[in-house]
């Protein structure tokens, strides 16, 4: 494991010159391999947020190390990784209203760049109608559904560079979601923030868990009691694959 200050360094170095520019191409290239592990290769619109493992999620949460959250002392969120990484032909917001936004438009040019589409928000459970433009991209945003912050707090800072950029693109860990709502967000964990709606609880808990297990992340008491509270009304969720 690097530690925050090499970690740190390498993320000034990779901005420094070309040549580093090049060798951020290199990590981004042999890192797509991986995420696309966890997603369909037809890149289905449903698929990947549906499929799940046949692990509860009440099991995997018991797994979950509880600890406090550590200071925020050192974060920046490119020692995660500078704007979105590329994950096929795709860059990762693309990938990601590619597959979970419906009756889709495409741009011309750049490659791989939906122009419109509808998305069946998870947490408002709305209807949202993505046209993309200065004004109105806003209007559907991709969450980190384990916040950045959060997760730098609660042991990514012990991560390599390479394992921070994979957690910060990976499909598993991302959602279209409504702009406002992922605002009102922001870094929350699940102790101080749910989805309005509340059918999406349940998967929406599921989702953190699956993701905490996979980066070595902790947990807060808090954060696993609230969790836990929402398990009990769906104590035969599973986790998402990823």
């Amino acid at each position: 494991m690097q530690n925050i200050k090499s970690t740190h360094s390498l993320s000034r170095l990779l901005k420094a010159s070309n040549a580093n520019k090049r060798f951020k191409r290199v990590i981004a290239s042999s890192l797509t391999l991986s995420l696309l592990l966890g997603v369909s290769s037809a890149i289905s619109q449903t698929a990947v947020v549906s499929a799940t493992t046949g692990t509860k999620a009440t099991a995997l949460l018991a797994k979950l190390p509880v600890k406090g959250r550590a200071p925020k002392t050192g974060y920046d969120r490119d020692l995660f990784s500078d704007g979105w990484g590329k994950i096929g032909e795709c860059d990762a917001r693309n990938f990601i209203l590619r597959r979970d936004l419906k009756s889709i438009t495409w741009k011309s040019s750049p490659r791989c760049t939906v122009a419109t589409g509808i998305l069946n928000d998870p947490y408002t459970a709305r209807k949202i109608y993505f046209v993309r433009g200065v004004s109105t991209s806003n209007a559907v945003q991709i969450d980190h559904v384990v916040a950045v912050s959060d997760a730098w707090q609660k042991g990514a800072q012990k991560l390599s560079f390479s394992q921070r950029y994979s957690f910060y693109n990976d499909p598993l860990n991302l959602l279209a979601v409504d702009g406002p709502t992922n605002q009102r967000k922001s870094d929350s964990d699940a102790a101080s923030w749910l989805p309005p709606n509340r059918k999406y609880w349940c998967s929406f808990v599921a989702r953190q868990i699956a993701v905490k297990h996979k980066y070595k992340l902790w947990v807060t008491s808090a954060e696993r009691d609230s969790m836990s509270r929402v398990l009990k009304t769906c104590p035969k969720q599973l986790v998402p694959k990823g």
